[in-house]
């Protein structure tokens, strides 16, 4: 199970939007944005919706913590959960938050204190007990986390910005784009080639293409989309997430059914679901 340990990822919210109900997503996971990445003994943590609230449950359970948490954007499905997470609030962790062109109308913490303040919230970030740092970057701008660990980034076309992430260790790679709008008819030639020959292909696949001309301008795409992005940039695995919260678990099955039907392999993102990023 060395590959297991070494490079994996585990979804802790696969929504978009808002959590919905338990009963219409027993299966699929009712919990918004948030993925873990392990990369040999290193934690990566990719958006903080809902979902990362769990995950700090479990983490506050195994000791100190050093971690970095990518943002795809400040919008509040994708950080909601911060205010809820227990490592935050122990003083052994050491965590840095990031996220991308923000500024110069916010940074990233004046975010956060926005959202932490009444009349909406009772304690500010001051509360944190970590060591918690902030880190504003430009969308496009490069990361290394730890040593061998890189990470590269790319603007996506949703309402106030968003942006996507590459992290490549070991000659593997897994990518996460969500929150991005297609252009009908058309290939976005920089996403193929950020996302070319990734091993895992995470994907903003809120619609379906018969859905999407009723929302047109949202800041979302459709599985179907995926499917064609994948095929272009030969990625080894498309998995299908940022679930709408209308769409139930017998919904999700369709989609599923359809997914495999026309790209094999393509997988829909649950609420636990762990995948492994190794070419086949």
């Amino acid at each position: 199970m060395s590959d297991f340990s070494d490079f994996h990822l585990r979804f802790w919210g696969v929504r978009g939007s808002i959590a919905c109900s338990r009963d219409q997503a027993s299966r699929y996971g009712s919990n918004t944005s948030c993925i873990e990445v392990r990369c040999g003994g290193h934690l990566i943590i990719f958006d903080a919706g809902t979902g990362i609230v769990n995950l700090g449950s479990v983490l506050s359970c195994n000791g100190p913590l050093e971690t970095y948490i990518y943002l795809s954007h400040t919008h509040l499905d994708h950080i909601c959960g911060l205010p809820f997470f227990k490592p935050f609030y122990e003083c052994k962790n050491k965590i840095q938050l990031s996220a991308g062109n923000l500024k110069p109308d916010y940074s990233l913490k004046e975010v956060l204190n926005q959202m932490m303040a009444p009349p909406l919230f009772p304690v500010s970030t001051d509360i944190f007990q970590a060591d918690v740092s902030y880190r504003d970057f430009v969308s496009g701008d490069p990361h290394e986390p730890w040593p061998g660990i890189r990470i590269s980034t790319v603007p996506l076309n949703h309402p106030n910005g968003a942006t996507g992430y590459r992290l490549d260790y070991k000659n593997n790679a897994i990518c996460y784009v969500t929150d991005t709008e297609h252009q009908k008819g058309t290939i976005d030639a920089n996403l193929i080639q950020f996302i070319e020959g990734a091993d895992l292909f995470i994907y903003d696949s809120t619609y379906t293409d018969e859905e999407y001309t009723r929302f047109k301008g949202f800041g979302h795409s459709t599985w179907q989309e995926g499917v064609r992005l994948a095929e272009v940039a030969k990625v080894k695995k498309l998995v299908i997430f940022h679930h709408d919260p209308e769409h139930d678990d017998k919904f999700m099955d369709r989609i599923a059914r359809e997914a495999e039907n026309a790209r094999p392999g393509t997988v829909v993102a649950r609420e636990g679901m762990t995948l492994i990023a190794k070419s086949t």
